[in-house]
């Protein structure tokens, strides 16, 4: 599903949509109320999830403003660094479906974003199929399938190889990797993340033959490449 992020914290909406994207969505993050409307004028979203303590809109405002040009289906979840009552109340009062006090576990928000998804789009969030060439996801149940066989994956691997695919050209760092797909584990060691890519090279055969290359970028890295057409 398409999710739209705000918050003045650009490193805060970067780590909302890392987290997003490993739970198999696709997420794109603002810092101004100004710059997600102008967004939302141009892109259909299915969810928006902002801080109700935006700086330049008030909340209520930008709620408003927001549920105009999103889908009338829409989820809306907004997050808030007071666990007082007034600004939870102003929320939901103004039309927001559900709330997060900061700071946000990952975890937790992976779980209310998938909740309000699937009652606001019941019939969209089976197993989700992504196709990349001979590559298809199957999101909910986590199953991975080249030329329509299933490949024995585990779930780790799964969503490594899913983050390359959905970022194919793009060099991920390091950084980024380990927080998209080791969430909540603090200390990995560098060699477990080169054995997980190395494991994900190996049984989804990405060589040149099969048109896609997964290499290192020095000192940085990994990146998928596409080959030919």
């Amino acid at each position: 599903m398409k999710i739209v992020v705000l918050d003045n914290d650009r490193s805060q909406s970067d780590l909302i949509c890392q987290v997003l994207t490993s739970a198999g969505h696709v997420c794109h993050g603002f810092q101004t109320g100004k710059d997600l409307l102008s967004q939302l004028r141009k892109e259909e979203y299915d969810m928006l999830i902002f801080d109700w303590q935006v700086s330049d809109m008030g909340g209520a405002e930008l709620m408003r403003k927001a549920r105009e040009k999103l889908n009338e289906k829409a989820p809306v979840l907004f997050m808030t660094t007071s666990s007082g009552e007034d600004d939870i109340v102003a929320g939901l009062d103004a039309g927001a479906d559900d709330y997060m006090i900061k700071p946000l576990r990952r975890s937790e928000m992976v779980a209310r974003v998938q909740a309000l998804l699937r009652r606001a789009f019941p019939t969209q969030n089976g197993a989700e199929q992504l196709q990349f060439g001979q590559y298809v996801f199957e999101t909910r149940p986590g199953r991975l399938l080249m030329d329509g066989n299933v490949l024995d994956v585990t779930h780790k691997e799964f969503y490594l190889a899913l983050l390359f695919f959905r970022n194919i050209g793009r060099p991920l760092s390091r950084a980024y990797i380990h927080e998209a797909v080791w969430i909540r584990e603090t200390d990995v060691p560098s060699r477990t993340m080169d054995t997980h890519v190395s494991r994900v090279r190996n049984k989804l055969q990405l060589k040149p033959e099969n048109g896609f290359r997964l290499v290192p970028v020095y000192s940085y890295g990994y990146r998928l490449e596409k080959l030919g057409g």
